[in-house]
């Protein structure tokens, strides 16, 4: 295993997250990892990949866009624990750059997915597939002959898979970015792998039937309730567990200001306009301040 480093502060993981920011809408990984804490790297790209490493076992989180890149995170992580004769590998959620990668880890790779996700997989894992293989010849190419596989282990709401010296807590809580999002709490350094659910100045986005805004805080109170010291987020940089807050935060600021545009009989077009102007001059440093799709969100959740 990689001799232990010190556990960066939150200050270098920004200068390491900013570094690697120019890889993030870039589907090929790197192979370079960044320590998260004690036990989890990150591959940082498009989308972050999580690598948790215990004694005995590995933990991979997300599997990057097909196989090529599912060979890179596998290889990355035999690097990191090259003792562990043991691969589990899990999906926060079905769309292609978290999952279609599986077929190029091991044969021997345990494959572990909630039920929901799995459900959503099965419905709609192909289309997702072939949506993202018709936005560029190099993506077309990373997908060609997916097929995904059904996991080796499906739960409900939680599983645990101990590591050795280290846990990780397979979570569901609800929909919100998706139906079956799934979190990864990794014990004892209480670092939440959170999928889209958790962001770092990034908007919300529900994607087709997913969760709604409602049930996207009710998630985030879940979450709370773990008290987690670090964040490490699918698309956005790391953090430390205040970014459980923020999001909250963000999503009821935005949900609030929806519903009361909405009461005042204006369109949702305008109300997503004008939200995300407010945005804007309240976040003037944030890459993207576009709330609209997620006011569209708000304006179509039952009252």
């Amino acid at each position: 295993m990689e001799s232990m480093k010190p556990v960066p502060t939150l200050l270098v993981l920004y200068a390491l997250s900013v570094a690697a920011f120019g890889q993030m809408s870039q589907p090929i990984l790197p192979e370079e990892t960044t320590k998260i804490s004690d036990h989890v790297w990150a591959i940082m790209g498009f989308p972050n990949i999580a690598i948790v490493v215990g004694s005995r076992a590995t933990l991979v989180v997300d599997t990057g866009m097909g196989p090529k890149n599912g060979v890179t995170i596998a290889r990355a992580a035999a690097r990191l624990a090259p003792g562990n004769s043991k691969l589990f590998l899990t999906t926060t959620h079905f769309h292609p750059e978290h999952a279609a990668g599986e077929p190029g880890f091991p044969a021997h790779t345990i494959l572990i997915r909630n039920a929901v996700q799995q459900q959503e997989m099965e419905k709609h894992g192909q289309e997702m597939i072939d949506m993202f293989s018709g936005r560029s010849a190099q993506m077309k190419e990373l997908l060609a002959g997916v097929v995904l596989r059904p996991p080796d282990v499906l739960f409900d709401q939680q599983t645990t898979v101990d590591l050795g010296g280290v846990t990780a807590r397979l979570l569901w809580f609800g929909g919100a970015h998706t139906k079956g999002d799934e979190l990864t709490f990794v014990e004892p350094d209480r670092t939440l792998i959170s999928g889209d659910v958790v962001q770092n100045k990034t908007m919300p986005n529900i994607y087709g039937d997913g969760g709604t805004p409602a049930n996207w805080l009710a998630v985030l109170d879940k979450i709370a309730a773990l008290n987690a010291a670090h964040v490490l987020p699918d698309h956005s940089a790391p953090g430390d567990g205040s970014l459980v807050a923020a999001e909250h935060d963000l999503i009821s600021e935005i949900r609030t200001r929806a519903l009361a545009l909405k009461r005042q009989g204006v369109a949702a077009d305008e109300a997503g306009k004008q939200v995300s102007a407010e945005l804007k001059s309240h976040h003037p440093d944030w890459p993207n301040t576009n709330a609209a799709s997620f006011v569209n969100s708000v304006y179509a959740e039952p009252q």
